[in-house]
């Protein structure tokens, strides 16, 4: 096989690669072997896993690939190349959230959505690099070199599924594994120029259980925390729900899926479009600074909506900035006593901005006025979604930034806060509904730009069917970062710092 051979394996669709498994086209020993070649050298340079388990990997592909001659059945991710951030519990497996106060952490048990994928398949290639505990939308921790953005390496992935992100863009596996509390699949998708979905709350099951209670700083944001995939096409991302979603006893959340079919949605919206949706755009939400790069790229995107046979009206959805309310919940749903603990034993060596956060007084006050405020964003949320099926925004308020920053101090002119440019999540994370980011285009620089997606509450199908209706106009999945270091936008090479 040529080189330019493997590094088409790498860049397979997960819906290719189990046709041709079970096909009997392609060997899972193959597809793994070709990746894992690429993960030694693009990794290095990229920091998208930070504890590859190449031995791990090759033995399930081996034991995969005997089954199969032995006449067993492939299953639905037959061979697929699957990368689990580092806050997602792997049976025997280093699992550090990306801390020092986890180094040596190593789970006795998967967590549900890493042992759907095992059960359906998929060979598992080890963990990817996240921001401290999840705390971050950036892309680096104090536990491993950060992770960096394939089309630019200087610039992040975002985060905090920031090696799951940069995996997946540079074809280190066609799908990852991630998580969303507050915007931590679709901040990386519109910075590596993925699809990234975040489903309605319960329709993917997280099993807090299966996290050592001596480690408290990954118990989870309960009623935030949604776990769900990284992707370079809608197929994948609906052929992976199609294996993760449905409820689970372990996880009092986990709600019903009886009433989706992720697979037909996304094949129903590539073939027949999504002609008579109601689709309100929104490009600041009525508060938000934006790069006026990423409102031009997200304008032209949003276009193609009215090509498709929608009505697109662009709307002001009515409520206010709900910032401070997301952060006082996060801290609410922290087991602030154990992490307290953590830091007075690691705090040195942690994350400043997690250690600030942390040890801040919170009043009860503020805490009850965060649930009030989340009741009364669900409310105008509803309101607003009973006139329209889809609500457009950008994903982020700004295009890739330098590694080792939490974010810009300035936007549009606008001096902000270092988490203003996340402001677009909020919403969907605090109402759980379903949302996806997908590539909007480019800036003048050649910079990725999202363009976020967001239903009505548990309409999955219908996002679903949409972005892959906008995907059938406007393919991304071909372009792919063609040397690692170098901005593919503009050619200039980057240096690594």
């Amino acid at each position: 096989m040529t080189p330019e051979e493997r590094e088409e394996l790498c860049f397979l669709p997960a819906t290719d690669i189990v046709t041709a498994v079970a096909d009997r086209r392609l060997s899972p020993v193959e597809i793994v072997d070709a990746v894992l070649d690429r993960l030694d050298t693009v990794n290095p340079l990229i920091g998208a896993f930070c504890t590859p388990a190449p031995e791990q990997a090759r033995a399930r592909a081996l034991a995969l690939a005997d089954a199969l001659a032995r006449g067993g059945t492939p299953g639905p991710l037959a061979g697929v190349p699957l990368g689990v951030k580092d806050l997602i519990a792997t049976a025997g497996l280093l699992t550090t959230s990306g801390s020092p106060a986890y180094r040596d952490h190593v789970p006795d048990e998967d967590d549900i959505v890493v042992e759907r994928s095992r059960g359906a398949g998929a060979v598992v290639l080890g963990k990817t690099n996240t921001t401290e505990f999840g705390y971050s939308a950036a892309g680096h921790n104090p536990l491993f070199p950060p992770s960096r953005n394939p089309w630019n390496t200087a610039l992040t992935p975002g985060g905090s599924s920031a090696g799951s992100a940069a995996a997946v863009a540079a074809g280190l596996g066609p799908v990852a594994l991630g998580s969303d509390g507050g915007c931590s699949l679709r901040v990386p998708a519109a910075f590596c120029e993925l699809v990234g979905f975040k489903p309605s709350m319960g329709r993917v099951p997280v099993w807090p259980g299966c996290r050592d209670e001596r480690y408290p700083g990954v118990s989870g944001w309960e009623s935030l925390e949604h776990l769900g995939v990284l992707t370079r096409t809608v197929a994948d991302t609906a052929l992976m729900l199609s294996v993760l979603a449905g409820p689970d006893p372990r996880d009092r959340h986990s709600i019903p899926c009886q009433d989706v079919d992720w697979n037909a949605a996304a094949r129903l919206g590539a073939l027949e479009g999504c002609a008579g949706l109601r689709i309100a755009y929104s490009p600041d939400l009525g508060y938000l600074p934006v790069d006026p790069a990423v409102r031009a790229v997200v304008d032209g995107a949003v276009s193609v909506f009215r090509d498709l046979g929608c009505t697109v009206e662009e709307a002001d959805p009515g409520w206010s900035d709900p910032a401070e309310a997301f952060q006082a919940l996060i801290t609410a749903e922290t087991d602030l006593t154990g992490m307290r603990r953590l830091i007075g034993t690691h705090g040195p060596s942690m994350s400043p901005h997690l250690v600030a956060w942390m040890t801040r007084e919170w009043t009860a006050r503020e805490l009850t006025d965060a649930n009030i405020a989340r009741k009364a964003l669900t409310n105008r949320m509803a309101a607003l979604m009973s006139r329209y099926d889809v609500l457009l925004t950008p994903t982020s308020a700004v295009p890739p930034f330098p590694v080792g920053i939490q974010g810009p101090d300035r936007i549009g002119g606008r001096r902000v806060d270092d988490t203003a440019w996340i402001g677009f999540n909020y919403p969907a994370s605090l109402t759980g509904a379903p949302a996806v980011s997908v590539p909007a285009g480019r800036t003048p620089d050649g910079l990725p730009v999202g363009l976020q997606l967001i239903g009505r509450h548990l309409a999955d199908a219908t996002v679903l069917r949409t972005a892959a209706a906008y995907e059938a106009i406007r393919p991304w999945a071909r372009r792919r970062p063609r040397g690692i270091g170098t901005d593919v936008g503009t050619g200039a090479a980057r240096a690594l710092g």
